[in-house]
């Protein structure tokens, strides 16, 4: 008998071992980082259609003045575990009023272009990505709004870690702008 329970205790153990190989892999962690690496001043007031260079989103925005005054913008790369993600650009949306527009890229989509041409009751279009990285897509969670900025006298910029997503302004230069923003995240 003794020898039996030796047996099967064995047995048990290497079943045991056998499903603890089995077993799906825990999610490896990744670390993500959004680095600012351009900016680009422009009047936009002569309709500039303003694009983060490749593989870059948006991640800030100030302006100071009028409609004729100059906008910067600022870029941002992000690297997870050190490698670029890729950006994948697509087309401007159709234009609304600026004085009382109201834009939020698509789930999962990061801001990398505006365009703008006039005062307030001129156009505003926006340009969206996706973002990819090995292959698979880059998600954006825990969506935030800020708080209200003077259009004409104002500095924005996302917290550490995340991407520009949307804006919002109504009225004129005086008016206010908010700004929506989200975390970079990839499940490993």
């Amino acid at each position: 008998m003794r020898t039996l329970g030796k047996a099967l205790s064995v047995v048990a153990a290497a079943a045991a071992l056998s499903a603890t190989a089995m077993a799906a892999p825990a999610s490896a962690a990744v670390t993500i980082k959004v680095e600012q690496i351009s900016s680009q001043t422009v009047r936009e007031w002569w309709g500039v259609q303003v694009t983060c260079p490749p593989n870059q989103v948006l991640t800030g925005r100030s302006h100071y003045g009028d409609e004729n005054a100059y906008t910067t913008y600022y870029c941002s790369r992000i690297l997870i575990n050190g490698e670029q993600v890729e950006v994948h650009t697509g087309d401007w949306t159709s234009p609304q009023r600026e004085s009382r527009s109201d834009y939020s890229a698509p789930n999962d989509q990061v801001i990398v272009g505006r365009w703008h041409e006039g005062d307030e009751n001129g156009y505003t279009r926006y340009r969206s990505a996706a973002l990819y990285w090995q292959g698979r897509q880059v998600r954006l969670i825990d969506g935030d709004v800020s708080g209200q900025y003077t259009e004409s006298s104002h500095t924005w910029q996302a917290k550490a870690g995340r991407v520009m997503t949307g804006r919002t302004h109504y009225g004129d230069e005086n008016g206010k702008t908010t700004y929506r923003s989200a975390t970079v995240y990839f499940e490993g």
